[in-house]
């Protein structure tokens, strides 16, 4: 408490004690008991508010004991079962989160992880992915600043992520591997990895390429084999030793009709292999009859033509060719679509050749783009002429119904550069993205579609978009949400069919390990998306005919459903309207595949490698003891003292109110009971 403050609280008693003895020592001839308490509340009473006044802070300081964190992280992918250590793993971590003096020393904190990390509550084994490097991206972000020792149980099979060597690496607590899993190397042919295409193109033929791997000491020989159906259309004979143990064959299959084809990868197994899941994989692909040309159309260099042009072929139906004005009017007959970035005067053929075939396009402003000369040309927008820039943000429109958009956090993006000003559409429009300066979101558009006249347009107001992608990338280490946006806006320009009261958004076919999602909209009878309809989707096995029914579910400006559960097979579909008799069907193919099943062995080396590299140790399922043991023996994990100080004023204390009444009452009723009021 401050010198200042401690002379203030001496005045206040002295103030108090001349209050209550003027008032009845001085005041009051006649002594007695009865004044002298009266003296006492009066001078509790104006001291205490006078405290109030001045409301000095007091500080309160405690000492505790903070006990070390011990993080047990258990693997839940169903390749725990198919290795047959579900049973090992429970068993330890029983053995950990019940001993008494483990719990004495620690707070154990308990996780569960396959493609997502969870706080334990339930294990079943039977997540479809494992990805230990966000398990260790997300413990380092959690126990960056405590002592946090930590207990992985698990195979040390990783099926998607970056290498988790690397990112364990990075996490500076000590790792106990408890490794689940056979440590003998058998003799084992898999297909590593098949890298093909989803399109292909009617009487073309298509890429394939296959690793194969061996693991063995022995020279062994087997046969390869693509089938379609039962016929084999690609076979050749493959030999591995200890040293040449890989094999990457390329070769092409044929497409000669139109639509979906599934192939079967077949690497004949040993005789006595034990794990025969890895020597077959499905794989298929989409024969299409042409591609979707797209022409980008500058006469200026800029880093957004690049990301417009990767963005759009990152769909294998669709290829883009930058090219500038004069160059596009000698091959315009090749394209569905024209993207403009920033057109100015060279573009006028150009302009004149969209409106008299009635084209749709893609239109891209920015600063270097000549709104001058565009509002003199018989567009559907003109824009206020400022000659000043400004940075626009963008703010997601849900009400958009033209297409599905998928909200990528377009807030958090960088902002585009624009001409400053207004812009005014003559057409009916819709705004996809709105603009917004600073803090404040306007309702002018960034991002717009216009239909008049059977055609369609999109205007962007900014440039600068090559740095949404590379946003997009650093959000989900992935260019695929931002591709799919741009994806979505292409396909809606190029296409010319009607819109419709539902539309479905699905693919023909899923790969066995990936997600399998349909998404829908629905519209009133003006077009406008309709919320508060109901959709179902019944859903039918072409080989076992079982029907099952799921809800699609609002998100956003779209329903979805997710039917990453349905077994490999192919399926019909209907999603119908409950309100309404309105329903579309199609149908998809979910390839079979099971990731978690393609390993024969725990990776006994990454386990101990991490182990080792983070001064910790690594153990095998059947001995807990030992793994117990050195915990609680390690001088390391030692409670460590804290302490907490609090400062309290003193208004915040509630019983020097209390103090305050009670003195004030008892006053009172002390001189009303005499007849001194």
């Amino acid at each position: 408490m401050q010198t200042e403050t401690i002379l203030y609280i001496i005045l206040s008693g002295f103030i108090a004690l001349f209050v209550a003895l003027f008032q009845y020592k001085y005041m009051v001839k006649q002594k007695s008991r009865r004044q002298l308490v009266l003296t006492v509340l009066r001078f509790v009473t104006v001291f205490s508010l006078l405290l109030l006044l001045i409301n000095p802070k007091f500080e309160n300081t405690s000492v505790y004991l903070e006990k070390p964190n011990l993080v047990v992280a258990v693997d839940n992918s169903n390749s725990i079962t198919y290795l047959k250590q579900d049973a090992h793993a429970l068993s330890m971590l029983e053995s950990i989160v019940s001993n008494a003096e483990i719990n004495k020393k620690f707070h154990v904190q308990t996780y569960t992880f396959g493609d997502q990390v969870k706080l334990s509550d339930s294990i079943g084994f039977n997540e479809q992915q494992t990805n230990l490097d966000r398990l260790f991206h997300e413990f380092n972000q959690i126990y960056k600043q405590s002592v946090s020792p930590t207990i992985l149980i698990s195979d040390g099979n990783q099926t998607i992520g970056s290498d988790y060597v690397f990112t364990a690496a990075k996490y500076k607590q000590p790792v106990y591997s408890v490794i689940l899993g056979d440590s003998i190397v058998y003799s084992d042919l898999k297909i590593q990895q098949l890298n093909i295409n989803k399109y292909a193109y009617l009487k073309n033929k298509f890429p394939v390429e296959v690793i194969l791997v061996y693991h063995g000491v022995e020279p062994v020989s087997s046969l390869f084999k693509v089938q379609s159906g039962s016929a084999t259309i690609f076979s050749k004979k493959v030999n591995f030793t200890k040293d040449n143990n890989s094999q990457v064959l390329n070769f092409y299959l044929p497409a000669n009709q139109v639509g979906v084809h599934t192939y079967k990868a077949i690497l004949e197994p040993l005789e006595n292999e034990r794990n025969t899941v890895n020597n077959y994989k499905e794989f298929a692909v989409e024969v299409i009859d042409q591609k979707t040309n797209v022409a980008i159309v500058s006469d200026m260099l800029h880093p957004d033509l690049g990301a417009l042009k990767k963005s759009i072929e990152a769909n294998e139906q669709r290829q883009s060719k930058i090219l500038n004005p004069y160059d596009f009017l000698t091959q315009k007959n090749d394209f569905q679509l024209v993207v403009l970035y920033q057109p100015n005067n060279s573009f006028n053929q150009v302009f004149d050749y969209l409106k008299n075939t009635n084209s749709n396009y893609f239109l891209i402003s920015g600063t270097k783009t000549n709104w001058r000369y565009l509002n003199n040309l018989d567009l559907n927008v003109t824009h206020e002429i400022t000659n000043q820039t400004e940075d626009y943000q963008a703010v997601l429109n849900t009400g958009f119904s033209n297409f599905i958009v998928e909200d990528l956090e377009f807030e958090l993006f960088p902002p585009l550069k624009s001409n400053f000003g207004e812009a005014k559409f003559k057409t009916p429009f819709q705004t996809i993205l709105y603009k917004k300066v600073g803090n404040y979101a306007t309702e002018s558009s960034l991002l717009a579609t216009l239909e008049h006249n059977g055609r369609r347009e999109a205007i962007l107001f900014g440039e600068n978009i090559w740095q949404w992608r590379a946003q997009s990338y650093l959000n989900d280490k992935s260019f695929k949400g931002f591709d799919n946006f741009i994806g979505k806006l292409v396909q809606y320009l190029a296409s010319t069919e009607r819109k419709t009261r539902l539309d479905l958004d699905y693919n023909s076919f899923y790969e066995g390990n990936s997600s399998v999602i349909l998404k829908a909209q629905f519209f009133n009878k003006n077009y406008e998306f309709d919320s508060k309809e109901s959709l179902l989707i019944k859903v039918t096995d072409k080989i076992s005919e079982e029907t099952k029914s799921f809800p699609l579910i609002l998100k956003n400006n779209y329903y979805q459903v997710d039917l990453s559960n349905l077994p490999a097979s192919e399926y019909n579909f209907t999603v119908s309207a409950t309100n309404e008799k309105i329903y579309k069907s199609g149908s998809f193919k979910i390839l079979e595949y099971h990731i978690e099943q393609q390993f024969l062995n725990a990776n006994l080396n990454k386990l101990q490698q991490i182990a080792e590299t983070s001064n910790g140790n690594s153990y095998f399922a059947t001995n807990s003891n030992d793994l117990i043991n050195d915990i609680l023996k390690d001088e390391r994990y030692k409670p460590i003292q804290k302490s907490h100080k609090n400062v309290v004023p003193l208004i915040d204390w509630k019983y020097l109110l209390v103090l305050i009444v009670f003195c004030l009452s008892a006053e009172w009723f002390i001189r009303k009971y005499n007849g001194l009021i």
